[in-house]
């Protein structure tokens, strides 16, 4: 077999693992899952969940932070929720490959899509944000995990 050959097949090998794998993350008690699914407003707070719906790139797990600090770490079919002060926030994934400002209001719900990225050897994330109707649809059909704010 050529190096080529063998290359190409361990090249290969990798891409489906990462799509395909299982990455670890902290799932949330059902209960509060089905708590955060209400979408409930918090007059005094601005509420933002941050969810990954694709399994693309299953086995990576994927951190967000916010202002800096750990937020949480995706993994496929999955979101945390958080509260924010009403302000300019930035949220980062991947380290600082995708960096998103947002200024939120309290008494409102902010949905951030993170778009699963793959490369020619790794895997990235897109931060998005996308409106109530489009959020709830991809948050429902995520699990809650524990976020780290």
């Amino acid at each position: 077999m050529t190096t080529l050959i063998k290359t190409t097949k361990i090249g290969l090998f990798f891409t489906l693992a990462l799509m395909y794998g299982c990455a670890s993350i902290n799932s949330a008690p059902p209960e509060q899952d089905i708590a955060a699914k209400k979408f409930t407003k918090n007059p005094e707070t601005s509420q933002v969940y941050v969810y990954r719906n694709e399994t693309l790139g299953a086995a990576l797990s994927m951190p967000v932070t916010v202002d800096g600090k750990l937020a949480g770490t995706t993994g496929p079919k999955s979101f945390f929720k958080f509260d924010l002060p009403a302000g300019n926030h930035t949220l980062t994934s991947q380290g600082s490959k995708s960096i998103l400002d947002i200024e939120t209001q309290n008494g409102e719900l902010y949905f951030i899509w993170q778009e699963v990225k793959m490369g020619a050897f790794s895997g990235g994330s897109e931060l998005q944000v996308v409106d109530e109707a489009k959020g709830k649809k991809g948050v429902s059909a995520c699990k809650l995990i524990q976020s780290n704010i």
